[in-house]
């Protein structure tokens, strides 16, 4: 089983997969690794499956040491790191490589992987990110609004009478409460956003036909009604870094012969 490893600012998906998919995964909050706890939580969760190998992507730098250490102190491993260097998968068309996360490259591996080229992912994360692979197969770019929770509450703590909410579903275009009209704002607005942002990348793109995959925490809400999205694939960055480690493992296997 391989080991995966993708932090993120408020939350590290762990994941264990084996040469086909991703067969279990989990989150914790990205400070344990500042805590000390997180070593304890990542060792009950591999049990005593067989660790054979580890990937990470990290848009946390003080926190990639912590991952290293705590599997090479576990199992014995230097983990490969998803880098512009070690990518695998999909080319480059961007003129500062170092400064696309690595959880945007991981999504795009995958997402060219499952559903070819142009594809675009769209990651509901802390921030809501877009990642292009053009018709080339190569990581073309990307755009980067505020995330959902991110948005509501900062309305809730800057102004003094807007409530800190619970992001769900609302049928109504009309708010008839403060949390009404603020769900409106979240869940519809972010629909619009969206279905705008899509348009203009079909239109940058010249094709008429697009791939849209949605990952991360409010994937299958935004998504459920929003056609312009074809899938949903919530562990879409573990997908990519265990494709990482395979493709790597036969370049290995192909140079040793």
């Amino acid at each position: 089983m391989i080991l995966l490893f993708d932090i993120g600012n408020t939350h590290a998906h762990i994941g264990l997969a084996n040469r086909k998919r991703v067969v279990k995964h989990t989150n914790i909050p990205t400070r344990e690794w500042f805590g000390g706890n997180a070593r304890a939580r990542i060792t009950k969760f591999a049990g005593a499956i067989k660790i054979e190998g580890a990937v990470l992507c990290s848009v946390v730098p003080r926190a990639t040491p912590q991952v290293r250490k705590t599997v090479r102190a576990v199992w014995k491993l230097d983990p490969l790191e998803l880098t512009p260097k070690t990518l695998r998968g999909v080319g480059i068309d961007y003129p500062k490589p170092n400064s696309i996360g690595p959880d945007r490259l991981a999504n795009a591996i995958a997402a060219k992987f499952y559903f070819g080229a142009p594809v675009v992912v769209v990651d509901f994360g802390t921030a809501v990110t877009f990642d292009v692979v053009n018709a080339h197969g190569n990581y073309a770019g990307g755009i980067i609004a505020p995330g959902l929770a991110a948005m509501t509450e900062y309305l809730h703590e800057k102004t003094a009478l807007l409530p800190k909410i619970k992001i769900r579903e609302i049928k109504s275009a009309i708010g008839k409460s403060t949390e009404q009209a603020m769900l409106i704002g979240a869940v519809h607005g972010y629909r619009g956003l969206v279905r705008g942002l899509v348009a203009e990348l079909k239109r940058e793109l010249k094709t008429k036909k697009l791939s849209v995959v949605a990952t991360g925490g409010y994937a299958h809400l935004i998504a459920a009604k929003l056609p312009e999205i074809t899938a949903v694939k919530p562990q879409l960055t573990l997908e990519g870094l265990q494709l990482v480690w395979h493709t790597h493992r036969s370049a290995d296997s192909l140079s040793a012969c």
